[in-house]
This record gives structure tokens, C-alpha cells and sequence, in this order.
């Protein structure tokens, strides 16, 4: 089972490299008057990351919301 986990791996980061190295083209953005050129696949790999972490993160909060919302009032 382990090998097969490796090559899962594998082909995971094989598809990545073959995304980067198509995707080197330089984009533009810009925000609040900064301005930063990048190429696409990064820009496209932090929006990822940013959302995991901001999802994450808002997922989180409306758990506690809701644990606070079922607890009952405090006499």
C-alpha cells in the first residue's frame, strides 16, 4: 500500500511540474494602488492556499457560533 501512495505522490507532482512549466506566462495585479507581476501558476497556486486557510478559518468560526447559539443562557 505504500508504493501505491508514493506513486500517487509522484503522479501528483508530475501534474503540478507539467502545470507550472505551461503556465510561466507573467500576469499583472494589482490592489489598493501596489502592483506585483507574477507568473500565472503562482498566482493561481496562492489563491488556492489563501482560500484553504480562509475557509478554514470561516469554517471554524461558524462552528463556535453555533456551539455558543445551543448553549443555554446563563441565569
Amino acid at each position: 500500500m505504500r508504493y501505491v501512495y508514493m506513486g500517487l505522490i509522484a503522479v501528483a507532482v508530475g501534474i503540478l511540474l507539467v502545470f507550472k512549466v505551461q503556465n510561466l506566462s507573467a500576469v499583472t495585479v494589482s490592489f489598493l494602488g501596489a502592483e506585483m507581476s507574477m507568473p500565472v501558476s503562482f498566482l493561481i497556486f496562492g489563491v488556492y492556499f489563501l482560500g484553504m486557510f480562509t475557509g478554514g478559518a470561516l469554517v471554524g468560526l461558524f462552528k463556535s457560533w453555533i456551539r455558543g447559539a445551543k448553549q443555554k443562557p446563563r441565569a
